[in-house]
């Protein structure tokens, strides 16, 4: 999955500023293991150019079975190859009881 992103990539997701494909799979990696049973859905919302805007909602649970829904928007950028180039997130984490959950 990190080859979809330029070398040089750059992130930020929420308080993490993550640079290049080693620091990307490191992150991805790590949150995998910790998001479990991860359910995602993102929205289009407008682009420009080579850049795109998304919105999402996602849920999981952690080690100690607590769920949570995370909501926010993406703003990614796009080089002359199609590869992503910079992705920037801004995320809400919501606490939640299994029985709220949304995504199934």
């Amino acid at each position: 999955m990190s080859l979809a992103y330029t070398p040089d990539s750059e992130w930020r997701n929420r308080n993490l500023f993550i640079n290049g494909r080693a620091e990307i799979v490191r992150f991805l990696t790590e949150k995998w293991q910790k998001e479990r049973q991860y359910k995602l859905k993102k929205e289009y919302w407008a682009h420009t150019g080579n850049r795109i805007a998304v919105r999402f909602e996602y849920e999981y649970h952690d080690a100690n079975g607590q769920w949570w829904r995370a909501y926010g928007n993406e703003n990614w950028e796009f080089d002359e190859n199609g590869l992503m180039r910079k992705r920037y997130a801004s995320i809400n984490d919501l606490a939640i009881e299994e029985k709220d959950r949304k995504l199934r």
